[in-house]
């Protein structure tokens, strides 16, 4: 039975929309693309600048968790990212965020993503999804009226 997954996706360096559209074509070889968000561009958290465009992508895969990983690490490996440091400026990064209601926690995987709640570049995209999904880990619908507590942004919109 196939899964839902959630991805955010970002990119700082280069032609960032290009790498977006590139990566959710790869993205759709590995999973079944049902929405994707617009880009928006954010400063970035707890990384050096260049600013990040950012989008967040649903779908559904019959990939399992650890599979898909590898998956997306394969697909920035394929568009040029080199990792280097913690945090470095990048011309991709998939992270992701939701696989259905998997709840893990490995030295390579945790699921759902540890941060997002606290990532405006992850819940600005992900409200605009209106996903009727809820956080496996705390049972609170992914629908969200107000905006936590975050670090400044730049929410400006930018076509897709």
């Amino acid at each position: 039975m196939p899964s839902s997954v959630l991805i955010a996706l970002g990119s700082n360096l280069g032609d960032r929309a290009l790498f977006l559209r590139r990566a959710i074509s790869h993205l759709s070889h590995v999973i079944h693309v049902v929405r994707v968000s617009s880009f928006i561009e954010t400063n970035p958290v707890d990384a050096p600048p260049p600013k990040y465009l950012n989008a967040v992508v649903a779908g559904y895969t019959d990939l399992a968790p650890a599979a898909l990983l590898e998956a997306l690490h394969e697909i920035e490996s394929r568009l040029g990212r080199r990792r280097s440091t913690r945090n470095a400026p990048r011309v991709i990064d998939l992270d992701l965020i939701l696989h259905s209601a998997n709840l893990i926690r490995t030295r390579t995987l945790t699921l759902p993503h540890p941060r997002y709640r606290e990532r405006e570049f992850v819940l600005g995209p992900l409200r605009e999804l209106n996903l009727d999904w809820r956080d496996p880990a705390t049972g609170t619908a992914l629908i969200f009226t107000t905006v936590p507590s975050i670090t400044s942004t730049d929410k400006s919109v930018c076509a897709t």
